[in-house]
């Protein structure tokens, strides 16, 4: 059975549901929709990067520092932090905590990004277990190395995680 995604209005009231639609049709029609984003950082400050796999249906292939995913029909962001926190990297129990929501819109995705943040500890969260089918390979980076990393123009990093970083930093003076 396809997933079912809540569409959004992109309106002053933002994350205001309007509808849903099945999954293929939110992205054959570049539907607006909402996402939860999840930075996991350690106690040292560094960032779990990933690399998405080559079958994703958006930016197969570039890297990433967020984890995350759509929004469901019916299902609350922060439910579908935790959701999408444990099924991309096998984090569970861990406390994540909302940062900021923003519109990221290209002609690839539209949607509210629900921008949380995580603090993952190994010794009460366990390993980190990647979900194969959506991340190709993983390591945590400095937040400077990931900054200098981002500014070069070539280094082939999702175009969302990248303008949704620059945000997060702002916001949170990172």
């Amino acid at each position: 059975m396809e997933e079912i995604v809540a569409l959004y209005a992109q309106d002053v009231v933002p994350g205001r549901v309007v509808g849903s639609a099945p999954r293929s049709r939110m992205r054959a029609r570049n539907l607006p929709h909402a996402a939860v984003k999840i930075l996991v950082r350690d106690a040292s400050g560094q960032v779990y990067v990933h690399r998405r796999t080559d079958t994703k249906d958006v930016y197969p292939g570039l890297h990433d520092a967020w984890a995350g995913g759509v929004i469901a029909a019916g299902e609350e962001p922060d439910t579908a932090a935790e959701r999408e926190l444990a099924e991309e990297l096998g984090v569970k129990d861990c406390p994540v905590r909302l940062v900021d929501r923003h519109w990221f819109t290209d002609t690839h995705t539209n949607y509210l990004a629900h921008l949380y943040e995580a603090v993952y500890e190994p010794a009460r969260h366990g390993l980190i277990v990647p979900q194969a089918e959506e991340v190709a390979e993983g390591r945590w980076l400095d937040w400077d190395e990931l900054r200098a990393r981002l500014a070069d123009p070539e280094w082939p990093f999702a175009p969302d995680g990248r303008a949704l970083l620059a945000r997060y930093e702002r916001v949170r003076g990172a």
